[in-house]
């Protein structure tokens, strides 16, 4: 290896040690996203709890539909600087469908149409921008 070489290895490794290095945190700003902030909640709060609509048993394989609305306590606002940013719904741990929604233009109801092989919880679960994500959920059964 020639000493040009050697000294542009020296260069790369110290130009990526500092450069790499841990980025500068602000007073604050490591405690912004606390385990209980990013944690999903399931207590019930009356703005932004989703509110599931759907049968207690259905068919297997016959198509249902499921709405989610966020808000049981009144409706969630869609504002520009305030707004739900996605619905999403699940059976047991897996996830059926998500809709993203846009503040101002859309309100922050969904309707899944769906079929089940199998019964279980349902989950929805929704994302405001100004908390973490809110879940509830609804059991339901499969007849043959």
């Amino acid at each position: 290896m020639s000493t040009t070489s050697r000294w542009i290895a020296a260069w790369t490794i110290a130009f990526a040690a500092t450069t790499l290095a841990a980025a500068p945190t602000w007073a604050g700003q490591e405690e912004q996203f606390t385990p209980e902030f990013k944690a999903v909640r399931s207590a019930p709060d009356p703005k932004h709890t989703p509110k599931i609509v759907a049968p207690d048993t259905v068919k297997r394989g016959q198509w249902f539909d499921v709405t989610v609305s966020v808000g049981s306590g009144g409706d969630h606002p869609s504002l520009s600087e305030h707004y739900v940013r996605y619905i999403a719904l699940y059976i047991n741990s897996a996830e059926i469908s998500r809709v993203y929604l846009h503040p101002v233009f859309s309100f922050p109801k969904v309707t899944f149409t769906i079929a089940l092989d199998e019964g279980g919880v349902l989950k929805a679960v929704e994302e405001p921008t100004h908390s973490a994500a809110w879940e509830s959920s609804k059991p339901i059964a499969v007849t043959p």
